[in-house]
C-alpha cells in the first residue's frame, strides 16, 4: 500500500490538540452551522414533543411563576414595584431571568450530558453551548411576545407604564446575558468533570442567585435599606444593572445606572473569555476524567 505524501495536497480538515486556550475559531464554527441548527432544533422540539400544549409551555412557565410571586410578595409581603403594576413588574424580570437561568443550567451540564456523543465523533465542542443559547433565544422570543401582549393590555387600561426609546438596546442586553451565562456555564461544566459535587449545588445556587437579583423587588428598595456607603454592593451583581435597564426601557420604572451597565459589560466579557479558556483546557482530556 502506497501513501501519497504530496506536499501540495489540500486538506479539508486538520484536527489538532495544539490550539490556543483562548482560541475561538469562527471559521470552523461557521462551517458547522448546519450542526448548530440541528442541535437548536433538537433542543426546542424535545422540550414540547409528545405534550398536549406544545410551545404554550414556554408561556406557562413565566406566567405561573409571576402569578405566585404576585400573590406572595405583593399581596402578602406588600412589596412595592416603583409605581407600576406588580404582576407586570415581576413578569418583566422573569422573562429576562429565565433566559439567563436556562442558558446557564444547560451549559453547566454540557460535558456530563453529552459525554457519549463527545467520545464518538469530532466537532468543535463550543458548538454545544452555542446551540444552547440560540435555542433558548427562541424560547425567550415566545415569552417576550407574551410579555408585550401583557404590556399592551396594561397600557390600554391606562396604568402607569411608559415604554421609551431605550427599548432599542434590548439586543445588547441579551448579548450581555448570553456572554455571562455562556462563560459561567462553561466554567461550571469544566469543573464538574472533576468535582461531581458541583452538580448538586447548581440548582440551589441558581435559586439563591434569583433572590439576590432584583426580580421580585426593585433595586430602589434595597438601596433604601442599605447605607449609602454600601450601595456599590448592589451593583456587584452584573444582572442588577441589566434587569434595571430592561425594566426602565419597557416599563418606565426605576432608573439606569450607566456605571453599572459598564461594569456588567466588562464583567460579562471577562467571564466569557474565562469560560472559553477553561472550556478549551478541559475538553482536551475530559473524556479520560469524566
Amino acid at each position: 500500500m502506497v501513501l501519497n505524501n504530496n506536499e501540495n495536497d489540500n486538506w479539508l480538515f486538520e484536527i489538532s490538540s495544539k490550539r490556543g486556550l483562548f482560541e475561538l475559531n469562527f471559521k470552523e464554527l461557521w462551517h458547522y452551522k448546519d450542526l448548530i441548527f440541528l442541535f437548536v432544533k433538537r433542543d426546542v422540539v424535545t422540550f414540547y414533543k409528545q405534550t398536549i400544549l406544545g410551545p404554550i409551555w414556554f408561556i406557562i412557565q413565566p406566567l405561573i411563576t409571576s402569578f405566585v410571586q404576585y400573590v406572595i410578595f405583593s399581596k402578602i409581603a406588600d412589596i412595592k414595584s416603583d409605581g407600576v403594576p406588580y404582576f407586570l413588574f415581576v413578569l418583566a424580570g422573569n422573562v429576562l431571568w429565565l433566559y439567563f437561568s436556562e442558558c446557564f443550567k444547560a451549559t453547566s451540564e454540557v460535558f456530563r450530558s453529552n459525554q457519549n456523543l463527545f467520545g464518538k465523533v469530532y466537532f468543535p465542542r463550543l458548538i454545544m453551548p452555542l446551540s444552547i443559547v440560540l435555542s433558548n433565544l427562541i424560547k425567550f422570543g415566545i415569552q417576550f411576545v407574551f410579555f408585550l401582549f401583557v404590556l399592551g393590555y396594561y397600557i390600554f387600561k391606562g396604568y402607569n407604564v411608559h415604554p421609551n426609546i431605550y427599548v432599542i438596546f434590548l439586543p445588547i442586553l441579551l448579548l450581555l446575558m448570553m456572554l455571562f451565562s455562556l462563560g459561567l456555564g462553561m466554567i461550571i461544566t469544566s469543573l464538574t468533570t472533576k468535582y461531581r459535587d458541583l452538580t448538586f449545588v447548581i440548582s440551589f445556587g441558581i435559586s439563591l442567585y434569583m433572590y439576590i437579583t432584583p426580580i421580585v423587588y426593585p433595586t430602589s428598595l434595597v438601596l433604601e435599606k442599605l447605607p449609602e456607603s454600601m450601595h456599590y454592593l448592589v451593583y456587584l451583581n452584573p444582572l442588577t444593572s441589566i434587569l434595571d435597564f430592561f425594566k426602565y426601557a419597557f416599563l418606565g420604572s426605576g432608573h439606569i445606572d450607566v456605571f453599572g451597565i459598564l461594569y456588567s459589560t466588562v464583567f460579562s466579557i471577562i467571564i466569557f473569555f474565562a469560560g472559553i479558556f477553561v472550556f478549551n483546557k478541559t475538553e482536551k482530556n475530559f473524556i479520560d476524567v469524566i
